[in-house]
């Protein structure tokens, strides 16, 4: 580092005036700290470092409250970004805690920003300032790499011109110091002088940015902390190496001279764009060593063929011995060395040849898809690849397309095979003439001739054999009428014997007919219908149908052919339509007809639509396109059922009547249509006929039925249905058949009976009343002043003495009277509830109870419904105790 003069001490006071940063502590190091800086601070520029040791020892976490700065370990303050203070002062607070203790301790940091003083005009009479050089200033240093010593080394002083008026203490930071690498420097803290304790290995660290910091005994900093940079000078200590011990590259074979078959890298760690780090590179043998195919650039390491002679087929893999040498390639340069493998690329270079040049073979006449000879060749390309795998063609000698010649694809043969009858008659011997070539395309060499096709000549004999029929061709068109009837004959297949060119002896048999249309003659093969053609049939595809027949000569030699009838159409079918359409009202008022004619289109479309003249009135019919028709509501119609009559012609007249049934819905889609049948007008439904199993399903329900009737009414036949109606003053046991609630029942309302009725002559039964062993026959009467109804007939509010009558006696009324009266009157309202459109229940209808399960001594409250018969209180001898107490009021005494 330089060295600079001691200034007087004026001079340095107004040096203190325009320092950039002074860092003044104040007594109390946990509250407040004063920092002067000036208004505009660059990025990472260190503002002060503050002894967070002595506010709280065991601080494990330092944060800044202000995102501008960032507060290192070590206490130093530097900027995150560039940054210009506006006013005059800033202040924020550096927080320390111990998560373990659960302490924390803030320290108040302010920063006063000194602005730019106005120049004062110097007068001729003041004196002239010279301005020293200052000590503490920054001063390049570099270290040796790999140095000897002797250690500990000195490498730098630095001194501060305030040591002549304060006592200083220096002391340095940053890697090497209180970072990794530790302890590889330390500082003189009187003297300044910074020594260096061990050897450095520039390869892992290549300079140390440190900062030196000079202050006084009490902590105050007269200089800014002072940036050291010691950069480590490489040795040449690292060998270059190849990236890859092994490498392999490949080359087509038969290239061209200058080809680039790959480039080598080698690695180098000491200090680049330096001599250390200049290679070359070099083969040092090659193997096989002769001839030279393939050098290498010594800058780039780009090998590159020297020859176009290399051949896959002599010598398939080169190995090269690389040298890589620093020091750009002088002697005493450091080394290393690798090895480079080429391979060699197949190239389709040679042709494939046959292994002979001529073969012979027979076969009998009449066989196929028989294999009739394999031959080999020979490929010296790559095996099992398109440059060695074989085509072969039949150049002459199959016109008739008789044999089929394909590869092997295990054995790379040729396979010669029949696969059209050969004939003895026509040709007993058969040359034949194949080549083969590459699937590859041929790559012509620097040194080779252009490829020919190598041929070999087949001789196939054919021998003679006994034939069976013949049929030529296998499929004979006949043509017909739609329509032709029973009995008419049609000409047949006919077949032939090879060796006699005739068909005299050959039996013929049908073995396809799928509805049985035809009856063959055995004889002649011709055919007779025995059904009535019809084009329009499911079996018939196209206008065309299908018959198989067999010819077989004596021997039982059959040949097959395929008949052909194609049927000519006949306007024998009308259009048809569907039988109901549905026009939904929320969507359209129209229904789109679409007819089907099933003979062909020249019998087809166009049609004429018309309506029949009884549905004009609601109906409108348009043509739309020849083949549709709309039919349109003339008015908006009732949600209903129509009938509409229309007749459909086609372009020859052939006419229909059809019975259209059309459903108008209150829908938006036909099938949201859920209209009721019994509002239907003017639809008839279709014939019903029910099968035997429907019937006798009927007929069995039927008797089970009435068994089930004539069990109950014997049954009920057996019982007596006993009535008593109690008399007790205010507490009553009322059999009511209304739901309705009734009058409170009064003494003078109940007339106690004095003789036992008639209707009452049976005991109750199942027990004893109360449990006292007393039977009693009892009768009841309805009173005056019992329940009304309102009827719905007359218009009035009618009692029962209106219904007895005013001339008798309305003091009692007995249980007919009350049925008399009530049972019409419950029909009527259960009739009325009915007919309601809304199908409510009314408010005073007799509703019907469900069963309530066994095991009730009172029985189901289905009692209470409206019945024809009169029925007993037998439930009253079953009452649980604590009814027995009411019952014993009920009875008399």
């Amino acid at each position: 580092m330089a060295v600079a003069s001691a200034a007087p001490g004026s001079i340095f006071r107004k040096q203190l005036l325009f320092c950039l940063l002074v860092l003044i502590l104040s007594c109390d190091a946990c509250r407040k700290i004063s920092l002067q800086v000036p208004s505009h601070l660059q990025a990472e520029t260190l503002v002060g470092k503050v002894n967070t040791k002595e506010c709280f020892q065991s601080a494990s976490l330092i944060l800044s409250s202000d995102p501008d700065f960032r507060i290192l370990e070590d206490g130093s303050i530097y900027t995150t970004h560039d940054l210009i203070l506006s006013s005059a002062r800033k202040s924020f607070y550096i927080s320390l805690s111990d998560d373990q203790r659960q302490e924390q301790k803030e320290i108040e940091i302010v920063l006063d920003v000194r602005g730019k003083k106005v120049p004062k005009k110097r007068h001729t009479k003041d004196p002239v300032l010279k301005r020293s050089k200052r000590r503490w200033a920054p001063i390049p240093c570099s270290l040796m790499e790999n140095s000897l010593g002797p250690f500990p080394q000195h490498v730098q002083q630095v001194q501060s011109d305030a040591a002549q008026n304060y006592t200083i203490f220096y002391s340095i930071s940053g890697p090497g110091v209180d970072k990794e690498p530790f302890n590889l420097f330390y500082i003189d803290k009187d003297t300044g002088d910074i020594f260096c304790t061990r050897s450095i290995d520039r390869e892992q660290y290549e300079q140390f940015p440190l900062y030196a910091y000079a202050t006084t005994a009490d902590g105050y900093a007269p200089e800014y902390p002072l940036p050291l940079l010691f950069k480590v000078e490489d040795d040449n200590d690292n060998a270059p190496y190849f990236e890859n011990k092994v490498t392999i590259f490949s080359v087509p074979e038969n290239c061209r001279t200058g080809t680039s078959v790959g480039q080598v890298t080698a690695i180098d760690h000491d200090e680049p764009d330096t001599l250390h780090t200049r290679l070359k590179y070099k083969i040092l043998q090659q193997i096989p060593d002769h001839p030279k195919h393939f050098s290498i650039h010594p800058d780039t390491g780009v090998i590159t063929t020297t020859t176009p002679l290399l051949d896959r087929e002599k010598c398939d893999t080169y190995q090269l011995i690389m040298e890589v040498r620093d020091m750009g390639g002088q002697p005493f340069g450091l080394f290393n060395t690798g090895t480079i493998t080429i391979s060699l690329e197949d190239e389709n270079d040679n042709s494939p040849y046959f292994t002979e040049t001529s073969y012979f073979t027979e076969v009998e006449e009449n066989r196929i898809d028989v294999e009739i000879l394999r031959m080999a060749v020979h490929d010296q390309d790559l095996p099992n690849t398109p440059h060695s795998k074989a085509i072969y063609k039949i150049l002459q000698g199959n016109e008739n397309g008789n044999f089929k010649i394909s590869t092997d694809p295990n054995t790379n043969e040729a396979v010669l095979c029949v696969v059209k009858a050969l004939n003895y008659e026509v040709h007993r011997e058969v040359v034949l003439q194949i080549g083969v070539l590459n699937e590859a395309q041929f790559a012509k060499a620097a040194n080779s001739k252009a490829p020919t096709m190598c041929t070999t000549t087949v001789t196939v004999k054919i021998k003679d054999s006994d034939e069976g029929p013949e049929c030529q061709p296998p499929v004979k068109v006949l043509q017909s009428t739609d329509g032709l009837p029973v009995g008419k004959e049609l000409q047949g297949y006919k077949a032939l014997d090879p060796e006699t060119r005739s068909g005299e002896g050959l039996r013929y048999k049908k073995i396809g007919d799928e509805d049985n249309w035809f009856e063959i003659n055995e004889h002649t093969g011709d055919l007779r219908t025995i059904k009535v053609l019809d084009r329009e049939s499911k079996f018939v595809k196209h206008d065309q149908y299908n018959v198989s027949v067999v010819a077989m000569d004596a021997a039982g030699r059959s040949c097959t052919g395929t008949l052909v009838v194609l049927l000519e159409d006949n306007n024998d079918h009308p259009p048809q339509i569907d039988k109901e359409v549905t026009i939904c009202q929320h969507a359209k008022d129209y229904a789109v007809l679409e007819p089907v004619d099933a003979d062909g289109p020249e019998n087809g479309p166009p049609f004429e639509f018309f309506l029949d003249n009884s549905a004009n009135k609601l109906w409108n019919l348009e043509t739309k396109d020849g083949k549709t028709a709309i039919l349109r509501q003339r008015q908006i119609l009732d949600y209903n059922y129509y009938t509409v009559p229309i007749i459909i012609k086609d372009r020859h007249g052939l006419d229909a009547k059809h019975m259209l049934t059309v459903r108008v819905c209150d829908c938006t889609t036909p099938s949201d249509c859920k209209m009721n049948i019994k509002n239907v007008r003017d639809f008839k439904p279709s014939n019903v006929i029910l099968g035997r199993w429907a019937i006798l399903a009927m007929v069995l329900g039927s008797a089970l039925l009435l068994c089930i009737l004539f069990t109950c009414f014997c049954v009920t036949a057996k019982r007596t249905v006993k009535k008593c109606f109690p008399d007790v003053a205010q507490q009553n046991l009322i059999v009511s058949n209304t739901e309705g609630p009734g009058e409170e029942v009064m003494e003078a309302n109940i007339r106690l009976p004095t003789q036992t009725s008639n209707i009452c002559d049976t005991s109750m039964s199942g027990g004893t009343l109360g449990g006292q062993g007393v039977k009693t026959q009892q009768s009841f009467e309805m009173v005056k002043g019992g329940y009304t109804l309102d009827s719905s007939k007359g218009g009035g509010h009618q009692t029962l003495e209106s219904v007895k009558g005013a001339g008798q006696d309305t003091g009692r009324y007995t249980y007919t009277d009350w049925h008399s009266f009530t049972q019409p009157r419950l029909g009527e309202k259960v009739y009325l509830c009915g007919q309601d459109e809304e199908h409510k229940h009314s408010e005073d209808y007799v509703r019907s109870y469900n069963y309530e399960g066994k095991g009730s001594v009172a029985g189901s409250v289905g009692c209470c419904s409206d019945r024809q018969e009169e029925e007993g209180l037998e439930f009253l001898d079953h009452l649980e105790p604590k009814f027995r107490t009411l019952a014993k009021t009920c009875v008399k005494k």
